[in-house]
C-alpha cells in the first residue's frame, strides 16, 4: 500500500508487482509521471547495493487505480518491496497493515519525500501505519509511524524503527519583532488591531519610508497562536510544498511576503504537478503584498475569488485540485510611481495620467474586497528617535483577544438571523455570511441606519463596499464589547474605508 498526492490529500494507491514470462525488464503502468518512471533505475541500483538479486524476468508494476495520475519519487520504496516480496527475498508479512512512502538513493538508503504529513493522515484514515525515512514522524497524527534506514534492514526480524522519539513542540509566540519598536503611527496601529480582531484585509498607502512594511511585518505578533486543528491543517499544506513545518508546530501563524515579480501560478498555485501557491501557504495566517501596484494586474485579479471563498480551485484538463486559502490580506503601496503624491515635504513628479494608470493596476473590484484602507504618513524624526517606546504587541494582542472573546459570547447567545443560521463571529470574519446576515448581526437602530445610508450615498459605495463597512463596524463594536453597532463605530470604520490617498498636499 502506498499513496499519491492530490492537492493536500493523499490518495491511497496499491502497488502491484508481477514476475512474468518475457523479455527481462521493468514496466511501470498506472499513469505514473516522469519521477515514477525513473524509479526503475533507482530501485535496480538500490537493490544491488544492498545485496539483493534483481530478478532476470519481466517485471510488471501496476499502480492502482489506473485512472489517477501518480506523481513523485515516493513510490521507490513500495516498488522495491513489491519486487523483493514477489521474488521471495523478503517476508511478505512485513508489508501488511502499513503504508509505504519513500525515495531510494542509489546505495539503498531511504529518503524523505514532500508531503509526509498528508501521507500520515491518509494512513490514519485507512487505519494502517506508515513507513518512511527516519526523522519524518510528527506528534499530531495518531497512527503508528515507523522509520526505515535502508533496504538492507529488511532482512532483520524487526526491520522498522518505531518512531518513539517523535519531536515535541511547545507553543511559542516569539517571532523577534514587536510593535513597541514603532513609535507614532497610532492610527495605523489601531487599524491593524481592528483588522486582526475581525480578520479584515488591509491596504496601507503612503510614501517610501513611512513604515508600511514595518507595520505589516509585526501583525502576526498580535494574533492568537494557532489552535491544534489549525496547526494540522496549515502544516499539511507546508509539508506538501516541501516547506519547514517547525514554526507552524510551535503555533506561529504563517507570514508570506512574495516578491512583486511572482507569477500567477506562484501566487495562486499551479505547475506540474500542481503545487500550492503563496495564498495557500498563508492559510490561517497573513499574506503581505508589498508594492501592490507593481504586481501584474492579472495576478492581482486572481485573488478576488479566493478572498471571497477562502479556497482556490485549480481546474486542469484532466483534474480539478482544491487548496485551502483562508488568509488575511495585508498590502502596501505607494500613491504614485515616484511615491510622493500628497506628501507635504516632497513634490510629486508624476503626471495625472501616470498616477491614474498606476492606481488602475490594482483595480476597483479588488479594492472593494479590502475592508480597511488607510494612508500612512511618514513620522517626524523625533518620533523615530523614540523607537522602543510605542505600544507593545502584548497590549495590542490583549485588545484583539478581548474582542474575540466577546464575539464568542455573542455566538453562544445563538442570535438567529431568521433563516436558522447562527450569526457567529467566525463566519463574519471568514466572510461567509450573506448581506442580510451581516446587517442583522449589526443590530442597527434607526439613527445608525440613517447615518450609514447617508455616508454610503456621499461616498458612492458599492453594495460590497457597504457590507464591508458594516463588517468593520461590527468588529469595532466587539472591541468595545457592544452588542449593537452604534453611530460612532460606523464613523470610525468610515475613517478606514474611504481612501484618502488622492488628497492634494496642503
Amino acid at each position: 500500500m502506498s499513496a499519491t498526492l492530490h492537492g493536500v490529500e493523499a490518495v491511497p494507491t496499491l502497488v502491484e508487482v508481477a514476475l512474468c514470462n518475457g523479455l527481462p525488464g521493468m514496466h511501470i503502468v498506472g499513469m505514473g509521471d516522469t519521477a515514477v518512471q525513473e524509479a526503475r533505475e533507482r530501485v535496480r541500483s538500490a537493490m544491488q547495493a544492498c545485496g539483493y538479486v534483481m530478478p532476470n524476468r519481466k517485471i510488471v508494476v501496476n499502480l492502482a487505480p489506473g485512472n489517477i495520475k501518480k506523481t513523485g519519487s515516493g513510490f521507490d520504496l513500495p516498488i522495491a518491496l513489491g519486487i523483493l516480496g514477489a521474488s521471495g527475498q523478503v517476508d511478505k508479512g512485513i508489508m501488511c497493515d502499513k503504508l509505504f512512502i519513500g525515495e531510494l538513493s542509489l546505495d539503498g538508503f531511504v529518503r524523505a519525500v514532500p508531503g509526509y504529513l498528508a501521507f500520515a493522515l491518509g494512513a490514519k484514515e485507512a487505519g494502517v501505519g506508515i513507513v518512511s525515512a527516519l526523522g519524518c514522524a510528527v506528534p499530531l497524527v495518531e497512527t503508528e509511524q515507523f522509520g526505515l534506514v535502508s533496504l538492507g534492514r529488511l532482512r532483520l526480524d524487526q526491520p522498522f524503527d518505531e518512531a518513539l522519539s517523535m519531536p515535541s513542540y511547545s507553543m511559542s509566540e516569539d517571532v523577534g519583532v514587536d510593535f513597541r519598536d514603532i513609535s507614532g503611527h497610532e492610527v495605523a496601529k489601531r487599524a491593524l488591531q481592528i483588522a486582526v480582531a475581525g480578520r479584515h484585509g488591509v491596504l496601507m498607502i503612503g510614501p517610501p519610508g513611512s513604515g508600511k512594511t514595518m507595520l505589516a511585518s509585526r501583525m502576526s505578533t498580535i494574533m492568537a497562536p494557532l489552535t491544534q486543528d489549525e496547526i494540522l491543517k496549515t502544516a499539511v499544506i507546508h509539508s506538501v510544498a516541501n516547506e519547514s513545518v517547525e514554526p507552524i508546530m510551535h503555533g506561529q501563524r504563517p507570514f508570506r511576503d512574495p516578491h512583486h515579480s511572482v507569477t500567477t501560478a506562484g501566487l495562486i498555485g499551479g505547475g506540474t504537478p500542481v503545487r500550492p501557491g503563496e495564498i495557500s501557504l498563508a492559510h490561517h495566517g497573513t499574506l503581505f503584498l508589498d508594492e501592490l501596484a507593481e504586481f501584474r494586474s492579472s495576478t492581482l485579479q486572481a485573488l478576488r475569488q479566493p478572498l471571497e471563498s477562502g479556497e482556490v480551485l485549480l481546474t486542469r484538463a484532466d483534474s480539478a485540485t482544491r487548496f485551502p486559502a483562508d488568509f488575511m490580506l495585508v498590502a502596501a503601496s505607494n500613491p504614485c510611481p515616484c511615491g510622493y503624491f500628497g506628501d507635504k515635504e516632497h513634490a510629486c513628479s508624476c503626471s495625472e495620467f501616470q498616477i491614474q494608470r498606476y492606481r488602475a493596476k490594482i483595480g476597483g473590484p479588488l479594492l472593494d474586497r479590502i475592508d480597511i484602507q488607510l494612508h500612512v504618513d511618514r513620522i517626524p524624526a523625533k518620533d523615530v528617535l523614540r523607537s522602543g517606546d510605542g505600544m507593545s504587541s502584548a497590549a495590542m494582542r490583549e485588545g484583539v483577544l478581548r474582542a474575540q472573546r466577546f464575539a464568542s459570547w455573542r455566538r453562544s447567545c445563538k442570535e438567529d438571523d431568521g433563516s436558522g443560521i447562527e450569526c457567529t463571529f467566525s463566519l463574519i470574519a471568514g466572510k461567509r455570511l450573506s448581506s442580510r446576515q451581516v446587517i442583522d448581526a449589526c443590530k442597527l437602530d434607526d439613527e445608525t441606519r440613517a447615518f450609514v445610508c447617508e455616508m454610503a450615498d456621499l461616498s458612492k459605495m458599492s453594495g460590497r463596499a457597504l457590507i464591508s463597512l458594516l463588517k468593520v463596524g461590527r468588529t469595532i463594536a466587539d472591541m468595545d464589547e457592544s452588542i449593537e453597532v452604534r453611530t460612532e463605530h460606523i464613523a470610525e470604520a468610515l475613517c478606514f474605508k474611504v481612501d484618502d490617498s488622492a488628497r492634494e498636499p496642503s
